[in-house]
């Protein structure tokens, strides 16, 4: 049985290190940016009140889905979402990829099955607006939080969940203010002008997700709290909350340009990031 383990994870770790595997994760790249970018350019249209398109991933893939030739773009974004999530799997599973990308402690291995769960999820949403599927589908978070809290415990499960988001966005912030994240970067292929646009990008992008993490989390909680899952948001109603405050348009316009920023960053990582 040992044996055949070893062979498993031998066949696993030629798949992981083939050059299909690589291309595949780059398209993935390439497929973040491309939904975060639309949110943000999405995101702007409503902070300028030209649009109540709704400003999460669902909405940005049914934008795509829209425009011409977009069905078929949707097709390559739901392929690239799918190869990204199983390359955050592989890092969860071996620690590193192929080419030394990726955290191996502990937390970085949580982190990475996290985003792989994350991402299997969105690219389930991407085939099943391709399908067709109702736009009034599941994902609702005020339906999924009067779900859990219905649960014995569900009052900390929800809460727990919130805390969670919270974490992310404070990781995102101190990923971004660090600069952290150009370590798992080839910043010796970039030139000059690369590194600083990358930098720029990648430090506006983590900051902007910090906000956007935060204020779901801060929304889950006090729906926790409350005992009340019509205060639980997504990405949309924490984007759309933003408005609602002093300078609000204001705010959401600069968190919004902050995650078209994030895309940009990501497709530039399709070029240069280690996998």
């Amino acid at each position: 049985m040992s044996s055949m383990r070893m062979e498993a994870r031998t066949a696993g770790r030629r798949a992981a290190n083939s050059r299909w595997f690589e291309v595949l994760t780059r398209i993935g790249f390439v497929a973040r940016g491309v939904i975060y970018v639309t949110i943000g350019l999405l995101a702007i249209q409503v902070a300028m009140h030209e649009s109540q398109q709704r400003t999460d991933q669902k909405g940005a893939m049914e934008t795509i889905d829209k425009q011409p030739f977009g069905h078929w773009l949707l097709v390559v974004v739901a392929v690239g979402l799918g190869a990204y999530s199983l390359w955050r799997f592989v890092q969860a599973f071996y620690g590193r990829g192929p080419e030394g990308g990726g955290d191996a402690s502990t937390m970085g291995r949580i982190a990475a099955f996290a985003s792989g769960v994350c991402y299997a999820g969105l690219c389930a949403l991407a085939v099943g607006i391709l399908l067709g599927a109702s736009s009034q589908s599941s994902g609702n978070p005020h339906k999924s939080a009067a779900g859990v809290l219905g649960w014995p415990g569900g009052q900390y499960i929800v809460g727990g969940a919130g805390l969670i988001f919270i974490g992310v966005a404070l990781y995102q912030g101190y990923r971004g203010i660090s600069r952290k994240f150009l370590q798992e970067d080839k910043v010796d292929e970039m030139g000059p002008t690369a590194r600083k646009w990358i930098t720029v990008m990648g430090v506006v992008g983590h900051l902007a997700r910090m906000v956007a993490f935060g204020l779901i989390g801060v929304f889950v909680v006090k729906a926790a709290i409350d005992y009340d899952p019509s205060k639980a948001v997504g990405l949309d109603g924490a984007l759309a909350s933003l408005a609602h405050h002093t300078y609000g348009q204001l705010l959401l316009g600069v968190v919004a340009a902050g995650l078209a920023a994030f895309g940009v960053f990501s497709i530039a990582e399709a070029r240069y990031r280690r996998i």
